[in-house]
């Protein structure tokens, strides 16, 4: 490139080296910019430079002169943060359903926000070294597939799998594709979930989206009636996303679980007085072995009172642990 054609680069360099390399902490001074220029094979002079602070200030980065001990210019005010860059990282840093890989790379791209220094103070991988990850790195990608898919109310297709003991994929349905109207996404127990309408069932169903493979929007127009979906309390009564047969549950609970019970179903749920102790709360709940778990969780704080069919499946399911503990104590 020319001479003349580099000078063009000044400010967009300026801007650069003053991003990357300057903070509160270690601001720059006129010539280390003008020296920072150089290795771009770009002249600058002091009063040119003046001017170019000046210019960028106006084009809207708050750019800072320290005086005193350590002299120089600085980039102040950044669209992010150093706290906020702490959080995003950390957020993705926790998040189960990325990739080790993936967390690097969104990670390196959110410390280019920063400047060299404050990055080093994002690198906080022992944080979380030990942390369980996704072993399926298509999630990602996936989970931008289906938000295109709901904004434009069309269908996708995909194939479904478990993992096997030697951790392997076992596909559902045979490898057969499953056809879905999607109608949201839901984070619930550190992973992504899909709630939408299945086209076999003819119902709503949910699928985790680290579990598809092979996922495509499809031309067919969503299906289902997705006016009178609503996707918070869909989540909210499917414990764990675990499936099972829905219906109102009375519960009776000791007082001292009214945080417990609001955390769990919400501020909008009834608290019923039951004597000085004890409060009781109708909610609509899918009986699954996860919503049966978070009753046991509780010991004698809660009650099942109703339906009949509730409180027999909860008796079932205490029996058969009584009966498989019991059995392997007399074995031994």
């Amino acid at each position: 490139m020319a001479r003349g054609a580099r000078q063009k680069l000044k400010l967009p360099v300026l801007w650069k080296v003053l991003m990357e390399r300057s903070d509160e902490e270690h601001p720059l001074t006129v010539a280390q910019l003008i020296e920072a220029l150089g290795a771009w094979d770009i002249t600058a002079e002091r009063k040119s430079i003046y001017d170019d602070l000046e210019a960028l200030e106006e084009l809207g980065a708050d750019i800072h002169c320290q005086k005193g001990r350590h002299p120089g210019w600085f980039l102040g005010e950044r669209r992010f943060q150093l706290a906020e860059l702490k959080l995003l990282v950390d957020a993705v840093q926790s998040c189960k359903f990325i990739t080790r890989k993936k967390s690097d790379e969104l990670i390196g791209k959110l410390e280019g926000l920063a400047s060299v220094y404050q990055a080093k103070s994002l690198q906080r991988q022992v944080y979380v070294s030990g942390r369980v990850k996704s072993m399926n790195e298509s999630v990602y990608y996936s989970i931008d597939k289906l938000h295109a898919a709901i904004s434009a109310g069309k269908a996708v297709t995909f194939r479904y799998f478990e993992y096997n003991v030697r951790k392997e994929r076992v596909f559902r349905r045979a490898g057969e594709r499953y056809e879905v109207s999607p109608y949201g996404l839901i984070w619930d127990n550190e992973n992504y979930y899909l709630a939408g309408y299945d086209h076999l069932h003819r119902e709503m169903r949910h699928y985790r989206v680290d579990k598809m493979a092979e996922l495509s929007v499809s031309d067919q127009d969503r299906q289902g009636d997705g006016r009178a979906f609503d996707l918070a309390a869909y989540a909210q009564k499917h414990f764990g996303m675990f499936r099972g047969r829905e219906g109102q549950v009375r519960l009776r609970c000791a007082s001292r679980l009214v945080g417990v019970v609001l955390d769990r179903f919400g501020r909008e749920v009834i608290l019923v007085p039951d004597g000085e102790d004890h409060f009781t709360v109708t909610v609509q709940a899918v009986v699954s072995p996860q919503f049966l778990g978070w009753v046991f969780g509780l010991e004698d704080a809660v009650e099942i009172l109703s339906p009949d069919w509730a409180r027999a499946a909860f008796t079932e399911q205490l029996a058969g642990v009584a009966a498989r503990y019991g059995s392997r104590a007399e074995r031994e």
